[in-house]
Parts: structure tokens; C-alpha cells; sequence
């Protein structure tokens, strides 16, 4: 059973974001048992057309689970918003020789607003998805906080650190206190058996990664350039540095490496390698634009836990006010392939203070 987060569940109707996957189907399951009534919603995307059109498939699924258990379900055409909100951001975001995370912006600019949007046309006041966070109100400060799920291997908050707070107060999150192995029994328990534990996907929902480098190709093409060692000698030549991300070994094909990418020369496109890894490693790193999910920015320095991708643990930081609408995060130890237009998202035990875009 989930908790309400402080919201009275009994006979309250939610939106619940429904993907047609085993989370998002499970978390409905959840909701009708704690005594919500939820509407099941899918937002319908884009996929890149040599792979499939579109999510319909996933729809079909999700409009399955809803008619199982009697919870109407409706489609919402985002297709063009998808384009224009993530996609461009993506490509634009390559282009500049930075690396993009597009499943904070999708979450930030289409997906929950696409479902508060709904849930306020149909005068509901809570939203839901299947995502694995915990949202839990301060007492003392009167906020909302976003919390690490029970589950740390599939903890999501990083993805949702730039949700507001307005919108934190009115969410749920049926997943937050569970493992995905008991996702996967619930699911199993209520009749819900079919999805494949392997083939849960991990990629940017627009196109899978082993096709990433021919979708490039397509829409950014291959502009060629000389590849730098760090003392600016011309040691070969790359397809286009939109193909590369900072630390990146694979693709560099120099017979006399192994080298790593330590940062691009746009004006010249060119890559510049390092053969020493401790080239790659960085310490301070200023983050703009920048969010903190409580509505209120800091004045001293903090001890953080902070990362600077969704698989990797937080480590030791600190963090300091804000200065020229950028802020200054100095990490413990050096971290490893640092790149800019990445999110670094911060901490405190298992309290998501905040979020800013890597500027450098």
C-alpha cells in the first residue's frame, strides 16, 4: 500500500501518467488500492521513423491495463511539442559541442506539464507517474521535498530534479517506496505478468542508443576536422565532434592511444585528446541556469552529495551562493569526464536540494 504523501487518497480522482510499461501500470494498481481513482493518460511521441513512427504500441498497453481494471483512459497528441521542446533542445545542445539530457526537459517542459495541463481542463488537483521518488511535506519549512526512492539502483530523482515546487505538493509517486522486484510481483499478483524484466528500457525514448550515432549522421551529418593532442599538434582527423562526449575513448582511432576527449575547439572543430586520463578529471565546476526545489536560494556554502549522471553515486561537494546567476560547485575528489550542458543534481542524505546545467 502507498502512502498518500500527506494527501487524502479516499475518493480523490488523480491523473497518472500511463507509458504502458510495467512501472507506470503498476503505480495504477497502487493508487486504486490506497483509494484514489485515477485517469490513466499516455502522451503520445515521436520515435525516429527508422525505428518505429510512434509509441502507439506502448499505448495500446496502456490503454489494455486501464480497461483490466476499469480506469478511463485517454491519448494526448504531444508529437510536435516533443519536437519542439526536446528534440531541438537535443540537437542544439550537440551542435555546441555540449552533452544534453533530454529526460530532465522532457520531464520538466512536456511531460508533467502535458499531465497538469489535463488534470486542470478536468478540474483534478493530483498528478502521478510511475516514476521512483519519494515526495515528502517539511512541517517545519511548509515545502515539499523530493526524496531518493527506497530503491537507490532505480532512483529517479535526478531526472525529476527541475520539477517546481508547485507542482511537487500536488504529485505522487505510488513507486517510491518500493523495489522494482516487488514492482514486478505487484504487477504479477494482479494479473499483470507480461513484461520482460530484460528488455525495460534505459535510452532516450526517442531513439535507443545502439542507433544514436546513425540518427546523428542523418540530422547533423559529418563535418570532419583535425583532432588536437593537448599540445595543439594536428595528430588526425574525426567525423564531427557531435559523434563525441567529453571523456569518451571509443571512436578516436589512433593506432598509437588509448586516447580520451578532454574538449572541443568549435571555432576550429577540432577535438582535443588526452592520453593521460588525469587530463579528463575536474574538481570545480559552475552550474547555470540552476534550480533549488525549494523555492529559496542558499547564502552560506553547503556539504552536498552531488552527480553528475543518473547512474553514478552522489559524491562529497560543496556548494556556494549564488553569484551572477551561476553557482559554484567544488567536488571532494576530481571527477571523471565532466561535461558541459550535462546536469549536475545535489543533495543532502537522501534530500534532492537542487539541479543546474554544467556551464563549465
Amino acid at each position: 500500500m502507498i502512502a498518500s504523501q500527506n494527501k487524502n487518497s479516499k475518493k480523490r480522482k488523480i491523473v497518472l501518467g500511463m507509458s504502458g510499461g510495467v512501472d507506470s501500470s503498476t503505480a495504477l494498481i497502487l493508487l486504486k488500492k490506497a483509494g484514489w481513482e485515477p485517469r490513466g493518460v499516455s502522451l503520445l511521441l515521436p520515435k525516429w521513423e527508422k525505428e518505429e513512427p510512434d509509441n502507439k504500441k506502448s499505448i495500446e498497453t496502456a490503454k489494455k491495463i486501464c480497461q483490466k481494471f476499469n480506469v478511463p483512459h485517454y491519448v494526448i497528441n504531444t508529437r510536435k511539442k516533443f519536437q519542439n521542446l526536446v528534440l531541438n533542445y537535443f540537437i542544439k545542445e550537440l551542435k555546441k559541442g555540449r552533452t544534453p539530457n533530454p529526460c530532465v526537459i522532457c520531464n520538466r517542459y512536456l511531460k508533467f506539464k502535458e499531465l497538469f495541463d489535463f488534470a486542470k481542463k478536468h478540474k483534478i488537483n493530483y498528478v502521478a507517474t510511475g516514476h521512483y521518488a519519494i515526495i515528502k511535506f517539511n512541517p517545519k519549512t511548509k515545502k515539499y521535498e523530493l526524496l531518493r526512492a527506497k530503491d537507490k539502483e532505480k532512483d529517479q530523482s535526478y531526472v525529476l530534479s527541475f520539477l517546481p515546487q508547485k507542482w511537487l505538493k500536488k504529485i505522487v509517486f505510488p513507486l517510491g517506496n518500493h523495489k522494482k522486484e516487488e514492482v514486478y510481483q505487484i504487477a504479477a499478483n494482479n494479473g499483470v505478468d507480461f513484461f520482460n524484466k530484460k528488455n525495460q528500457s534505459k535510452d532516450f525514448c526517442y531513439v535507443s542508443s545502439k542507433n544514436l550515432p546513425y540518427f546523428l549522421k542523418e540530422k547533423l551529418g559529418e563535418k570532419a576536422g583535425p583532432i588536437f593532442d593537448e599540445k595543439g599538434k594536428t595528430i588526425g582527423q574525426h567525423r564531427g565532434f557531435h559523434f563525441f562526449t567529453i571523456g569518451q575513448r571509443k571512436g578516436i582511432y589512433l593506432s598509437t592511444g588509448p586516447y580520451y576527449v578532454k574538449s572541443f575547439d568549435l571555432e576550429k572543430n577540432a577535438l582535443i585528446i588526452a592520453k593521460n586520463q588525469k587530463e579528463i578529471f575536474k574538481k570545480e565546476i559552475i552550474l547555470s541556469p540552476f534550480v533549488f526545489i525549494s523555492g529559496k536560494k542558499i547564502n552560506k556554502k553547503l556539504k552536498v552529495k552531488a552527480k553528475i549522471r543518473y547512474r553514478q553515486r552522489p559524491v562529497p561537494a560543496l556548494i556556494f551562493p549564488p553569484k551572477n546567476k551561476k553557482i559554484k560547485l567544488v567536488f571532494q575528489k576530481s571527477q571523471k569526464a565532466v561535461p558541459p550542458g550535462q546536469f549536475c543534481v545535489f543533495y543532502q542524505k537522501d534530500k534532492c536540494l537542487g539541479a543546474g546545467i554544467i556551464e563549465k
